[in-house]
C-alpha cells in the first residue's frame, strides 16, 4: 500500500488510537506497578497521546494524575532527542493546544514548561500570549527566557512595554539575562535594601 493510500492511513490511525487507549488504561490502573511501567514506556506514544494524557493529569486520584504527567514528560523528552525534528514539532504543536483558556491552570503551566524543552520560534506567540495572565505570566516569562531565539527576546520586550508595574521588574530581569539592556528597572540584587553604618576600627 502506498503512503498516500487512505486505507493505509486509516489503518495507521486505528493502531495509534488503540495504542493511546491502552496507555491510558494502564495509566489509570489500580496497580502502582502497572502505572509505573506504563509511564516509563510512554515515550514512543508521541503526539497522539498528548491530549488524552493531559485529560488524565487532573484525575481525582493523585497517583493516576502524577503517572499521566510523568508519561507526558517521557513523550516530550523522547521527542526532543537529536535527529527527531519532525516528531519534536508534532509534539510541540499538540502541547501548544494545551495552553488554551479552557484547560485547567495546572495543565497549562505544565505544558508551558514542557514547551521550554522542545518549543522553538514557531510557538513563541502562544507562549507570549500568557504574559498577561496573572496565574501563568511568571511561567511564561521563564519559558521565553529559556527558548534560545531572538524572537523570544522580542516577545519579552513587547510584553515589558505593556506590563503592569508589578511585573515589569521580572520581565526586565529576563531581558537582561538574554543580553539586552533595560533602563530604569535595576536588578534587585544590586539595589540596597537597608542602610548600613560602617565604623572604622580603632587604631
Amino acid at each position: 500500500m502506498s503512503k498516500n493510500d487512505p486505507v493505509a492511513g486509516a489503518a495507521v490511525g486505528a493502531v495509534r488510537t488503540k495504542a493511546v487507549a491502552d496507555l491510558i488504561e494502564k495509566i489509570k490502573d489500580s496497580s502502582p506497578d502497572v502505572r509505573t511501567k506504563a509511564w516509563l514506556g510512554a515515550g514512543e506514544a508521541g503526539w497522539p497521546a498528548v491530549s488524552s494524557l493531559a485529560e488524565v493529569m487532573t484525575d481525582e486520584n493523585l497517583e493516576v494524575a502524577r503517572a499521566a504527567k510523568r508519561a507526558l514528560w517521557k513523550i516530550v523528552r523522547h521527542a526532543g532527542r537529536p535527529g527527531a525534528d519532525q516528531e519534536r514539532q508534532s509534539v510541540a504543536v499538540h502541547l501548544s493546544s494545551l495552553l488554551a483558556d479552557d484547560r485547567p491552570v495546572a495543565v497549562r503551566r505544565e505544558a508551558l514548561w514542557m514547551l521550554s524543552e522542545i518549543g522553538e520560534k514557531e510557538l513563541i506567540k502562544p507562549i507570549a500570549g500568557l504574559l498577561t495572565n496573572k496565574e501563568l505570566r511568571e511561567d511564561a516569562r521563564m519559558v521565553l527566557e529559556r527558548i534560545g531565539d531572538k524572537a523570544s527576546v522580542a516577545a519579552l520586550e513587547a510584553g515589558f512595554k505593556t506590563a503592569p508595574e508589578d511585573f515589569k521588574l521580572n520581565l526586565a530581569q529576563s531581558i537582561r539575562k538574554r543580553g539586552k539592556k533595560v533602563r530604569g528597572y535595576e536588578c534587585v540584587k544590586l539595589v540596597p535594601t537597608k542602610q548600613t553604618a560602617v565604623k572604622t576600627l580603632p587604631k
